[in-house]
Protein backbone atom coordinates (compact mmCIF):
# COMPACT_ATOMS: atom_id res chain seq x y z
CA UNK A 1 0.00 0.00 0.00
CA UNK A 2 1.45 3.78 -0.65
CA UNK A 3 0.09 6.12 1.39
CA UNK A 4 0.01 10.22 0.62
CA UNK A 5 0.23 12.37 3.54
CA UNK A 6 0.04 15.87 2.98
CA UNK A 7 1.28 18.00 5.70
CA UNK A 8 0.62 21.83 5.72
CA UNK A 9 2.06 24.76 6.91
CA UNK A 10 0.23 24.95 10.81
CA UNK A 11 1.06 21.41 11.31
CA UNK A 12 4.60 21.46 12.28
CA UNK A 13 3.97 18.77 15.27
CA UNK A 14 5.73 15.32 15.97
CA UNK A 15 2.35 13.99 16.83
CA UNK A 16 0.27 15.16 14.27
CA UNK A 17 -2.41 13.03 13.79
CA UNK A 18 -2.21 11.96 10.07
CA UNK A 19 1.57 10.19 10.95
CA UNK A 20 -0.09 8.13 13.87
CA UNK A 21 -0.23 4.41 13.02
CA UNK A 22 1.25 4.71 9.75
CA UNK A 23 4.45 2.49 8.93
CA UNK A 24 6.92 4.82 7.67
CA UNK A 25 7.69 2.66 4.59
CA UNK A 26 4.50 2.77 3.29
CA UNK A 27 4.17 6.64 3.36
CA UNK A 28 5.05 9.44 1.52
CA UNK A 29 4.89 12.77 3.11
CA UNK A 30 4.22 15.91 0.73
CA UNK A 31 4.55 19.54 2.18
CA UNK A 32 4.14 22.25 -0.49
CA UNK A 33 4.95 26.07 -0.30
CA UNK A 34 2.13 27.27 -2.66
CA UNK A 35 1.79 30.99 -3.74
CA UNK A 36 -1.97 31.10 -3.35
CA UNK A 37 -1.30 30.51 0.58
CA UNK A 38 0.70 33.02 0.63
CA UNK A 39 -1.13 35.52 -0.86
CA UNK A 40 -4.79 34.71 -0.44
CA UNK A 41 -4.28 37.68 1.80
CA UNK A 42 -1.04 39.78 1.60
CA UNK A 43 -0.08 38.29 4.51
CA UNK A 44 3.44 39.92 6.15
CA UNK A 45 6.28 38.98 5.39
CA UNK A 46 8.03 37.86 8.70
CA UNK A 47 5.21 35.55 8.39
CA UNK A 48 5.75 34.06 5.52
CA UNK A 49 9.82 33.50 5.82
CA UNK A 50 8.78 32.10 9.55
CA UNK A 51 6.18 29.85 7.85
CA UNK A 52 8.12 28.47 5.10
CA UNK A 53 11.98 28.02 7.32
CA UNK A 54 9.47 25.99 9.60
CA UNK A 55 8.55 23.94 7.16
CA UNK A 56 11.70 23.25 5.78
CA UNK A 57 13.30 22.56 8.85
CA UNK A 58 10.12 20.28 9.99
CA UNK A 59 10.67 18.19 6.93
CA UNK A 60 14.46 17.67 7.71
CA UNK A 61 13.24 16.66 11.11
CA UNK A 62 10.69 14.04 9.46
CA UNK A 63 13.41 12.49 7.58
CA UNK A 64 15.86 12.42 9.79
CA UNK A 65 13.14 10.26 11.55
CA UNK A 66 13.38 8.09 8.91
CA UNK A 67 10.47 9.42 7.03
CA UNK A 68 10.08 9.79 3.47
CA UNK A 69 9.57 13.66 2.16
CA UNK A 70 8.84 15.20 -0.94
CA UNK A 71 9.18 18.64 -0.50
CA UNK A 72 7.98 21.35 -2.80
CA UNK A 73 9.82 24.75 -2.67
CA UNK A 74 8.10 28.21 -3.91
CA UNK A 75 10.76 28.65 -6.65
CA UNK A 76 10.65 24.85 -8.12
CA UNK A 77 9.64 24.96 -11.60
CA UNK A 78 7.22 22.78 -11.43
CA UNK A 79 5.13 24.16 -8.79
CA UNK A 80 1.49 24.33 -9.60
CA UNK A 81 0.59 27.13 -6.91
CA UNK A 82 -2.22 25.89 -4.63
CA UNK A 83 -2.72 22.67 -2.36
CA UNK A 84 -5.32 20.73 -4.60
CA UNK A 85 -3.02 21.15 -7.99
CA UNK A 86 0.46 20.04 -6.04
CA UNK A 87 -1.49 17.13 -4.46
CA UNK A 88 -2.55 16.16 -7.71
CA UNK A 89 0.75 16.55 -9.34
CA UNK A 90 2.06 13.78 -6.58
CA UNK A 91 -1.22 11.74 -7.01
CA UNK A 92 0.05 11.12 -10.73
CA UNK A 93 3.37 10.45 -9.44
CA UNK A 94 3.02 8.24 -6.45
CA UNK A 95 -0.31 6.10 -7.82
CA UNK A 96 -1.24 6.15 -3.86
CA UNK A 97 -3.81 3.79 -2.62
CA UNK A 98 -5.13 6.63 0.00
CA UNK A 99 -4.51 9.98 1.01
CA UNK A 100 -4.24 10.69 4.89
CA UNK A 101 -4.53 14.37 5.75
CA UNK A 102 -5.34 16.54 9.48
CA UNK A 103 -8.07 18.58 8.94
CA UNK A 104 -7.74 22.02 7.80
CA UNK A 105 -7.67 25.23 9.87
CA UNK A 106 -10.06 27.10 8.22
CA UNK A 107 -13.25 26.49 6.28
CA UNK A 108 -11.81 27.96 3.02
CA UNK A 109 -8.93 25.05 3.42
CA UNK A 110 -11.60 22.64 4.71
CA UNK A 111 -13.49 22.97 1.08
CA UNK A 112 -10.44 22.26 -0.76
CA UNK A 113 -9.18 19.14 1.52
CA UNK A 114 -13.12 17.61 1.11
CA UNK A 115 -12.85 17.91 -2.86
CA UNK A 116 -10.20 15.26 -2.68
CA UNK A 117 -12.09 12.28 -2.81
CA UNK A 118 -14.13 13.72 -6.02
CA UNK A 119 -10.72 14.67 -7.62
CA UNK A 120 -8.52 11.62 -7.28
CA UNK A 121 -8.86 8.01 -8.05
CA UNK A 122 -7.70 6.94 -4.14
CA UNK A 123 -9.63 6.98 -0.49
CA UNK A 124 -9.00 10.01 1.01
CA UNK A 125 -8.92 9.96 5.21
CA UNK A 126 -9.49 13.67 6.74
CA UNK A 127 -7.96 12.91 10.53
CA UNK A 128 -9.25 15.00 12.98
CA UNK A 129 -6.88 17.96 14.83
CA UNK A 130 -6.20 16.30 17.95
CA UNK A 131 -3.67 19.07 19.26
CA UNK A 132 -6.80 20.74 21.22
CA UNK A 133 -8.09 20.12 24.27
CA UNK A 134 -12.29 20.16 23.09
CA UNK A 135 -13.17 18.34 20.18
CA UNK A 136 -15.77 19.98 17.66
CA UNK A 137 -18.39 17.50 19.71
CA UNK A 138 -17.28 18.51 23.21
CA UNK A 139 -17.34 22.01 21.99
CA UNK A 140 -20.69 21.21 20.85
CA UNK A 141 -22.29 19.37 23.31
CA UNK A 142 -21.15 22.59 25.79
CA UNK A 143 -22.71 25.16 23.73
CA UNK A 144 -26.16 23.46 22.77
CA UNK A 145 -28.87 24.64 24.52
CA UNK A 146 -27.34 27.32 26.13
CA UNK A 147 -29.06 30.84 25.80
CA UNK A 148 -25.54 32.61 25.75
CA UNK A 149 -21.88 31.43 25.82
CA UNK A 150 -19.12 32.91 27.51
CA UNK A 151 -15.61 31.77 27.69
CA UNK A 152 -15.37 31.91 31.60
CA UNK A 153 -18.07 29.04 31.77
CA UNK A 154 -16.27 26.74 28.97
CA UNK A 155 -12.51 27.43 30.22
CA UNK A 156 -14.07 26.11 34.17
CA UNK A 157 -15.04 23.09 32.12
CA UNK A 158 -11.42 22.50 30.48
CA UNK A 159 -9.55 23.44 33.64
CA UNK A 160 -11.33 20.21 35.54
CA UNK A 161 -10.70 18.23 32.37
CA UNK A 162 -7.12 19.08 32.29
CA UNK A 163 -6.60 19.11 36.25
CA UNK A 164 -4.49 22.18 35.38
CA UNK A 165 -4.17 24.32 38.82
CA UNK A 166 -7.18 22.73 40.47
CA UNK A 167 -6.86 21.42 44.04
CA UNK A 168 -9.19 18.49 43.90
CA UNK A 169 -12.39 19.55 42.78
CA UNK A 170 -12.20 23.00 42.99
CA UNK A 171 -9.96 25.62 41.77
CA UNK A 172 -6.41 26.28 43.14
CA UNK A 173 -6.73 29.34 45.26
CA UNK A 174 -10.30 29.34 45.49
CA UNK A 175 -10.99 31.22 42.53
CA UNK A 176 -11.13 30.69 38.96
CA UNK A 177 -10.18 33.84 37.52
CA UNK A 178 -7.57 36.39 38.65
CA UNK A 179 -7.92 38.53 36.21
CA UNK A 180 -9.18 41.65 38.29
CA UNK A 181 -4.99 41.19 39.54
CA UNK A 182 -3.66 41.31 35.95
CA UNK A 183 -4.66 45.01 35.04
CA UNK A 184 -1.94 47.40 36.57
CA UNK A 185 -0.93 50.02 34.48
CA UNK A 186 3.12 49.75 33.57
CA UNK A 187 5.44 50.87 36.33
CA UNK A 188 7.33 53.93 35.70
CA UNK A 189 10.64 52.51 35.31
CA UNK A 190 9.61 49.47 33.15
CA UNK A 191 12.66 47.03 31.75
CA UNK A 192 10.95 44.55 30.69
CA UNK A 193 13.45 41.24 29.55
CA UNK A 194 14.43 41.11 25.92
CA UNK A 195 12.75 38.03 24.30
CA UNK A 196 15.36 35.38 22.77
CA UNK A 197 16.05 35.68 18.65
CA UNK A 198 17.42 33.39 16.98
CA UNK A 199 20.07 34.01 13.84
CA UNK A 200 19.36 33.07 10.78
CA UNK A 201 20.64 29.74 9.81
CA UNK A 202 21.66 28.54 5.58
CA UNK A 203 17.90 27.71 5.56
CA UNK A 204 16.60 30.67 6.70
CA UNK A 205 18.88 32.73 4.86
CA UNK A 206 17.71 31.44 1.58
CA UNK A 207 14.04 31.42 2.55
CA UNK A 208 14.55 35.50 3.25
CA UNK A 209 16.24 35.94 -0.08
CA UNK A 210 13.31 34.34 -1.49
CA UNK A 211 10.35 36.36 0.30
CA UNK A 212 12.45 39.12 -0.24
CA UNK A 213 11.99 38.83 -3.74
CA UNK A 214 8.70 37.94 -4.94
CA UNK A 215 6.58 39.84 -2.00
CA UNK A 216 8.09 43.02 -2.25
CA UNK A 217 4.63 44.47 -2.25
CA UNK A 218 3.31 42.88 1.07
CA UNK A 219 3.26 44.84 4.88
CA UNK A 220 6.28 44.77 6.75
CA UNK A 221 10.32 43.85 7.20
CA UNK A 222 12.37 41.47 6.93
CA UNK A 223 15.29 43.36 8.70
CA UNK A 224 16.47 41.57 12.15
CA UNK A 225 14.71 38.24 11.35
CA UNK A 226 15.20 36.46 14.58
CA UNK A 227 12.11 33.99 15.06
CA UNK A 228 12.59 30.40 16.07
CA UNK A 229 11.85 28.43 13.37
CA UNK A 230 12.48 24.67 15.13
CA UNK A 231 10.96 23.07 17.67
CA UNK A 232 14.49 23.01 19.86
CA UNK A 233 14.11 26.83 19.37
CA UNK A 234 10.45 27.25 20.30
CA UNK A 235 11.18 25.62 23.36
CA UNK A 236 14.42 27.48 24.04
CA UNK A 237 11.98 30.45 24.26
CA UNK A 238 9.10 29.00 26.02
CA UNK A 239 12.11 28.31 28.86
CA UNK A 240 12.92 31.76 28.70
CA UNK A 241 9.32 33.08 28.85
CA UNK A 242 8.05 30.89 32.14
CA UNK A 243 11.74 32.23 33.55
CA UNK A 244 12.37 35.71 32.50
CA UNK A 245 8.99 37.11 31.52
CA UNK A 246 5.80 35.07 33.38
CA UNK A 247 6.49 36.20 37.08
CA UNK A 248 5.36 40.01 35.87
CA UNK A 249 3.12 38.93 32.78
CA UNK A 250 -0.44 38.80 34.70
CA UNK A 251 0.48 42.18 37.05
CA UNK A 252 1.05 43.90 33.30
CA UNK A 253 -0.25 41.92 30.86
CA UNK A 254 -2.21 44.92 30.05
CA UNK A 255 0.27 47.52 29.72
CA UNK A 256 1.68 49.74 27.00
CA UNK A 257 4.73 51.15 26.82
CA UNK A 258 6.31 53.22 24.11
CA UNK A 259 9.16 51.68 22.54
CA UNK A 260 8.29 48.16 24.10
CA UNK A 261 6.73 46.12 21.79
CA UNK A 262 6.67 42.84 23.49
CA UNK A 263 7.24 43.96 27.40
CA UNK A 264 6.58 40.75 29.89
CA UNK A 265 4.31 38.77 26.83
CA UNK A 266 4.94 34.99 25.68
CA UNK A 267 5.45 35.60 22.33
CA UNK A 268 4.78 31.56 21.15
CA UNK A 269 1.91 32.31 19.92
CA UNK A 270 2.77 31.62 16.15
CA UNK A 271 4.78 28.36 17.64
CA UNK A 272 1.80 27.24 18.81
CA UNK A 273 -0.62 28.44 15.62
CA UNK A 274 1.59 26.23 13.94
CA UNK A 275 2.45 23.31 15.93
CA UNK A 276 6.20 23.61 17.12
CA UNK A 277 4.78 23.91 20.31
CA UNK A 278 2.32 21.91 22.28
CA UNK A 279 -0.36 24.23 24.46
CA UNK A 280 -0.71 21.81 27.14
CA UNK A 281 2.89 20.84 28.00
CA UNK A 282 3.62 24.47 27.44
CA UNK A 283 0.55 24.77 30.58
CA UNK A 284 1.78 22.10 32.03
CA UNK A 285 5.16 24.03 32.43
CA UNK A 286 3.67 26.77 33.05
CA UNK A 287 2.11 25.07 36.13
CA UNK A 288 4.97 23.13 37.04
CA UNK A 289 6.50 26.78 37.71
CA UNK A 290 4.00 27.96 39.80
CA UNK A 291 3.89 25.41 41.96
CA UNK A 292 7.55 25.38 42.49
CA UNK A 293 7.34 28.91 43.78
CA UNK A 294 8.73 30.58 41.01
CA UNK A 295 5.73 32.57 39.55
CA UNK A 296 2.61 33.43 41.17
CA UNK A 297 -0.73 32.70 41.09
CA UNK A 298 -2.56 35.58 38.85
CA UNK A 299 0.64 35.38 36.06
CA UNK A 300 0.00 31.27 35.61
CA UNK A 301 -3.87 31.45 36.25
CA UNK A 302 -4.25 34.46 33.59
CA UNK A 303 -1.53 32.76 30.80
CA UNK A 304 -3.23 29.07 31.17
CA UNK A 305 -6.61 30.63 30.97
CA UNK A 306 -5.42 32.46 27.71
CA UNK A 307 -4.58 28.86 26.04
CA UNK A 308 -6.86 26.59 27.24
CA UNK A 309 -9.82 28.58 27.49
CA UNK A 310 -9.97 31.61 24.94
CA UNK A 311 -7.91 30.00 22.17
CA UNK A 312 -9.94 26.51 22.22
CA UNK A 313 -13.16 28.81 22.98
CA UNK A 314 -13.10 30.83 19.84
CA UNK A 315 -11.91 28.01 17.84
CA UNK A 316 -15.15 26.51 19.22
CA UNK A 317 -17.22 29.56 18.05
CA UNK A 318 -15.44 29.67 14.70
CA UNK A 319 -16.24 25.83 14.08
CA UNK A 320 -19.43 26.04 15.47
CA UNK A 321 -20.79 29.50 13.37
CA UNK A 322 -20.12 28.30 9.95
CA UNK A 323 -17.83 29.70 6.99
CA UNK A 324 -20.46 32.93 6.74
CA UNK A 325 -18.92 34.09 10.28
CA UNK A 326 -16.32 35.98 8.72
CA UNK A 327 -18.97 38.57 6.89
CA UNK A 328 -21.24 39.76 9.80
CA UNK A 329 -21.78 43.18 10.53
CA UNK A 330 -23.84 43.64 13.34
CA UNK A 331 -23.34 47.11 12.84
CA UNK A 332 -23.84 47.89 9.18
CA UNK A 333 -20.36 49.58 9.19
CA UNK A 334 -19.02 50.81 5.92
CA UNK A 335 -16.30 52.61 6.48
CA UNK A 336 -12.63 51.81 4.57
CA UNK A 337 -9.41 51.14 6.90
CA UNK A 338 -7.42 54.18 7.00
CA UNK A 339 -4.16 53.73 5.34
CA UNK A 340 -1.98 54.34 7.86
CA UNK A 341 -3.19 50.96 9.06
CA UNK A 342 -0.45 49.72 6.34
CA UNK A 343 2.40 52.61 7.30
CA UNK A 344 1.77 53.36 11.31
CA UNK A 345 1.78 57.30 9.40
CA UNK A 346 -0.58 59.15 12.10
CA UNK A 347 0.03 61.32 14.68
CA UNK A 348 -2.07 59.99 17.28
CA UNK A 349 0.77 58.15 19.42
CA UNK A 350 -1.18 55.01 20.36
CA UNK A 351 -1.88 54.11 16.52
CA UNK A 352 1.39 54.69 15.95
CA UNK A 353 2.75 52.83 17.92
CA UNK A 354 0.56 49.66 18.08
CA UNK A 355 1.12 49.64 14.45
CA UNK A 356 4.57 50.66 13.36
CA UNK A 357 5.20 47.29 15.85
CA UNK A 358 3.30 45.20 13.79
CA UNK A 359 4.89 46.05 10.63
CA UNK A 360 7.96 45.67 12.18
CA UNK A 361 7.61 42.57 13.64
CA UNK A 362 4.26 41.10 12.64
CA UNK A 363 2.91 40.83 16.95
CA UNK A 364 1.31 43.50 18.82
CA UNK A 365 -0.13 42.33 22.52
CA UNK A 366 -3.74 41.65 22.92
CA UNK A 367 -4.41 44.81 24.69
CA UNK A 368 -2.54 46.79 21.64
CA UNK A 369 -4.96 44.50 18.74
CA UNK A 370 -7.95 44.88 20.97
CA UNK A 371 -8.31 48.64 22.86
CA UNK A 372 -6.12 50.78 20.54
CA UNK A 373 -6.54 49.59 16.75
CA UNK A 374 -9.34 47.19 17.20
CA UNK A 375 -11.04 50.22 19.64
CA UNK A 376 -10.42 52.59 17.06
CA UNK A 377 -11.21 51.09 13.67
CA UNK A 378 -14.85 50.18 15.79
CA UNK A 379 -15.55 53.68 16.74
CA UNK A 380 -14.89 55.05 13.03
CA UNK A 381 -17.23 52.70 11.96
CA UNK A 382 -14.83 50.38 9.70
CA UNK A 383 -16.06 47.59 7.29
CA UNK A 384 -15.29 44.68 10.17
CA UNK A 385 -14.71 42.18 7.27
CA UNK A 386 -11.73 44.46 6.47
CA UNK A 387 -10.87 44.78 9.71
CA UNK A 388 -10.36 41.04 10.27
CA UNK A 389 -9.02 40.41 7.15
CA UNK A 390 -6.25 43.03 8.37
CA UNK A 391 -5.33 41.35 11.61
CA UNK A 392 -5.21 37.94 9.07
CA UNK A 393 -2.46 39.93 6.83
CA UNK A 394 -0.45 41.32 9.11
CA UNK A 395 0.22 39.08 12.37
CA UNK A 396 2.28 36.06 12.40
CA UNK A 397 0.30 33.78 14.21
CA UNK A 398 -3.14 34.81 12.48
CA UNK A 399 -4.83 31.87 11.06
CA UNK A 400 -8.54 32.51 10.68
CA UNK A 401 -10.11 29.84 12.90
CA UNK A 402 -8.37 32.20 15.93
CA UNK A 403 -8.38 35.21 14.51
CA UNK A 404 -11.96 35.76 12.89
CA UNK A 405 -13.65 35.80 16.16
CA UNK A 406 -11.45 37.45 18.44
CA UNK A 407 -11.12 40.37 15.57
CA UNK A 408 -14.69 40.40 14.24
CA UNK A 409 -16.68 39.32 17.12
CA UNK A 410 -14.74 40.05 20.28
CA UNK A 411 -13.09 43.49 18.43
CA UNK A 412 -15.54 44.83 16.49
CA UNK A 413 -18.75 43.03 17.74
CA UNK A 414 -19.51 41.79 14.12
CA UNK A 415 -21.37 39.02 15.22
CA UNK A 416 -23.49 41.07 17.81
CA UNK A 417 -22.27 40.05 20.78
CA UNK A 418 -22.30 36.27 20.55
CA UNK A 419 -18.71 36.42 21.88
CA UNK A 420 -18.63 39.17 23.99
CA UNK A 421 -21.43 40.91 25.93
CA UNK A 422 -20.24 44.17 25.34
CA UNK A 423 -18.50 46.40 22.67
CA UNK A 424 -14.75 46.88 23.36
CA UNK A 425 -15.02 50.68 22.85
CA UNK A 426 -13.38 53.05 25.24
CA UNK A 427 -12.24 57.02 25.16
CA UNK A 428 -8.88 58.28 25.30
CA UNK A 429 -9.06 57.60 29.38
CA UNK A 430 -8.22 53.69 28.83
CA UNK A 431 -5.28 54.08 26.81
CA UNK A 432 -4.19 57.08 29.16
CA UNK A 433 -4.53 54.32 32.15
CA UNK A 434 -2.81 51.22 30.66
CA UNK A 435 -0.01 53.33 29.01
CA UNK A 436 2.43 56.47 28.59
CA UNK A 437 1.43 56.76 24.93
CA UNK A 438 -0.49 60.14 25.32
CA UNK A 439 1.56 61.97 27.45
CA UNK A 440 4.34 62.02 24.09
CA UNK A 441 1.19 62.66 21.95
CA UNK A 442 0.08 65.76 20.03
CA UNK A 443 -3.41 65.27 21.26
CA UNK A 444 -4.46 66.34 24.62
CA UNK A 445 -6.36 63.15 25.58
CA UNK A 446 -8.24 65.61 28.20
CA UNK A 447 -9.92 67.15 25.56
CA UNK A 448 -13.11 66.04 23.75
CA UNK A 449 -13.45 68.98 21.48
CA UNK A 450 -10.74 71.56 19.79
CA UNK A 451 -8.27 70.66 17.54
CA UNK A 452 -6.26 69.35 19.35
CA UNK A 453 -8.24 67.19 21.56
CA UNK A 454 -8.15 62.75 21.51
CA UNK A 455 -10.02 61.57 18.44
CA UNK A 456 -11.11 58.43 20.70
CA UNK A 457 -12.79 60.47 22.92
CA UNK A 458 -15.60 62.41 20.60
CA UNK A 459 -15.77 59.31 18.03
CA UNK A 460 -16.34 57.09 21.83
CA UNK A 461 -19.06 59.51 22.21
CA UNK A 462 -20.33 59.43 18.92
CA UNK A 463 -20.66 55.50 18.29
CA UNK A 464 -22.61 55.00 21.26
CA UNK A 465 -25.10 57.48 20.63
CA UNK A 466 -25.23 56.49 16.72
CA UNK A 467 -25.47 52.90 17.52
CA UNK A 468 -27.99 53.69 20.48
CA UNK A 469 -31.03 51.76 18.82
CA UNK A 470 -29.13 48.31 19.12
CA UNK A 471 -26.97 48.85 22.15
CA UNK A 472 -29.17 50.88 24.90
CA UNK A 473 -30.78 47.61 26.18
CA UNK A 474 -27.20 46.24 26.77
CA UNK A 475 -26.41 46.11 30.81
CA UNK A 476 -23.17 46.77 30.84
CA UNK A 477 -23.66 49.74 29.08
CA UNK A 478 -25.95 51.30 31.27
CA UNK A 479 -23.68 53.72 33.00
CA UNK A 480 -21.65 55.10 29.59
CA UNK A 481 -25.14 55.81 28.79
CA UNK A 482 -26.36 57.88 31.87
CA UNK A 483 -22.91 59.41 31.54
CA UNK A 484 -23.88 60.42 28.29
CA UNK A 485 -27.29 61.55 28.95
CA UNK A 486 -25.58 63.24 32.05
CA UNK A 487 -24.22 65.82 29.69
CA UNK A 488 -25.86 69.35 28.46
CA UNK A 489 -27.36 69.20 24.91
CA UNK A 490 -24.91 71.62 23.86
CA UNK A 491 -21.86 69.90 24.95
CA UNK A 492 -23.41 66.29 23.07
CA UNK A 493 -23.75 68.52 19.56
CA UNK A 494 -20.28 69.83 20.12
CA UNK A 495 -19.44 66.25 20.62
CA UNK A 496 -20.99 64.96 17.59
CA UNK A 497 -20.11 67.57 15.42
CA UNK A 498 -16.27 66.82 16.68
CA UNK A 499 -16.77 63.71 16.03
CA UNK A 500 -18.46 64.03 12.36
CA UNK A 501 -15.59 66.62 11.31
CA UNK A 502 -13.28 63.96 11.93
CA UNK A 503 -14.74 61.28 10.10
CA UNK A 504 -15.65 63.19 7.30
CA UNK A 505 -12.10 64.36 6.74
CA UNK A 506 -10.92 60.80 7.25
CA UNK A 507 -13.28 59.42 4.38
CA UNK A 508 -13.67 56.08 3.53
CA UNK A 509 -17.41 56.00 3.23
CA UNK A 510 -19.76 56.08 6.16
CA UNK A 511 -19.40 54.60 9.91
CA UNK A 512 -22.77 53.07 9.41
CA UNK A 513 -26.32 53.14 8.10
Amino acid sequence: MTILIPILGDQLSDDIASLKGVDKGDASILMMEVGEEATYVRHHVRKIAFLFSAMRHHAARLRDAGWKVDYVKLDDPDNEGSFSAEVARAVERLKPDRIIVTEAGEWRVRGMLESWQDRFDCDVEIRADTRFVASHAEFEAWAEDRKSLRMEFFYREMRRKTCLLMDGDKPEGGQWNYDAENRKPPPADARPPAPLTFEPDKITAAVLKLVKARFDNHVGRLDDFGFAVTREDALKQQAHFIRHHLPKFGDYQDAMVTGEPYLWHAILSPYLNCGLLDPLDLCRAVEKAYKAGRVPLNAAEGFIRQIIGWREFVRGIYWREGPDYTSRNFFNAKRDLPDFYWTGETDMQCLSQAIGGTINHAYAHHIQRLMVTGNYALLIGADPEQVQRWYLEVYADAYEWVEAPNTLGMSQFGDGGLLASKPYASSGAYINRMSDYCGKCRYDVKKRVGENACPFNALYWDFLARNRGKLGNNQRLAMPYRNWDRMAEATQKAVRKQAASYLRALGGGPASS
